[in-house]
């Protein structure tokens, strides 16, 4: 019996799509008691807080039947947010006592930020894990310096022109520096490809001006009071359109090896919860908070997917037998995490 080439690729390829199980009324209790706690630690149980979360929403991500895991530490991410607030606190009193020597902190800080930024990296991916197997990450910190320091600066020497350009090397430095397993990320998503999207955004933005314009431009008073929403209006539009193409861009150009990942966000349904998440925040004065963020995580993971080459299953097998051969990095060396 003959087997077509079709009938390869079916047998070759699966598409798995993600799930997310948690509910608005689970991540409640955790949140509430999260932001409880750290109102009455003064902000020192945030670390303990963030490894709940993330614990949370790890394990009720799930993909081809298994889920994530996070094994961060409360005390390494106390370090990080030590590290952080104290940088924080010294560029301030600093600069509160004397402007030069703010301004020279400041530069102080810009200068260790991209070593600070590869660590927490590091962490970050280093205690996530998917079927028992962990991430990692291999930048370097030469990379770091000129994609977050020396990009960033001629971005704004050039009055934000190469902000797409300085996007696009962020996000290239990230998923390629990735890797689970042996396996590494690829990401080819172009320069130009950015720039397109930041060009509509700013279409958008210029034509939502213009029509706001055109709509007051009698400045009659009940239409007056109508401006504060419009612009509202404009602004969730914009937000939405940036918040859904860029996902779109950056996850359809990424890969896992040569697994290939899939984004398929929409504008209208991001905006719709955007807004009622909006006014149900407003509304209960910020105790709709979990409730907004399930439904958003929820919306954005189940537009997610992934289209395998081979047997997935054989694939996180092979993964997991190349870290029990070779041994797994120490967590000692990712050990802070400076929560950004």
């Amino acid at each position: 019996m003959q087997v077509s080439e079709d009938d390869n690729m079916q047998v070759e390829q699966q598409k798995f799509g993600f799930e997310f199980t948690g509910t608005g009324s689970e991540y409640f209790k955790i949140w509430i008691v999260n932001l409880l706690l750290s109102i009455v630690t003064l902000g020192i149980y945030s670390a303990w807080a963030k490894v709940r979360r993330m614990q949370y929403f790890y394990r009720n991500t799930r993909l081809a039947g298994s889920s994530f895991d996070y094994h961060g530490t409360p005390k390494a991410i106390l370090k990080g947010r030590v590290i952080a607030f104290s940088l924080l606190a010294i560029y301030s009193a600093a600069g509160e006592l004397n402007p030069i020597l703010g301004a020279a902190l400041g530069l102080l800080i810009a200068t260790i930020m991209p070593w600070l930024i590869v660590r927490s990296l590091r962490f970050k991916l280093y205690n996530s894990s998917y079927r028992g197997l962990r991430f990692g990450f291999a930048g370097s910190d030469r990379q770091a310096y000129r994609v977050f320091l020396l990009y960033p600066l001629l971005t704004g020497l050039t009055l934000f022109m190469l902000a797409p350009f300085t996007h696009q090397r962020i996000k290239q430095f990230q998923h390629q520096n990735s890797r689970f397993g042996n396996t590494s990320f690829n990401f080819d998503a172009t320069v130009k490809s950015f720039y397109a999207i930041y060009f509509q955004i700013l279409g958008i933005v210029v034509a939502l001006s213009i029509l706001t314009a055109i709509m007051f431009k009698n400045e009659l008073s009940w239409m007056m009071a109508l401006l504060p929403f419009a612009f509202l209006a404009a602004f969730l539009v914009a937000t939405s359109y940036l918040a859904v193409a860029l996902p779109n861009l950056i996850w359809n150009s990424t890969c896992l090896g040569n697994h290939r990942f899939h984004s398929r966000l929409e504008v209208l349904p991001y905006l719709w919860i955007s807004f009622s998440n909006l006014l149900g925040i407003g509304l209960t004065l910020g105790l709709f908070i979990p409730f907004a963020t399930i439904r958003m995580m929820r919306y954005k993971l189940e537009h997610m997917s992934m289209t395998t080459h081979g047997d997935w299953a054989e694939f996180v097998a092979d993964q997991q037998q190349f870290i029990s051969a070779t041994g797994e990095e120490t967590a000692e060396m990712f050990d802070v995490d400076i929560s950004l």
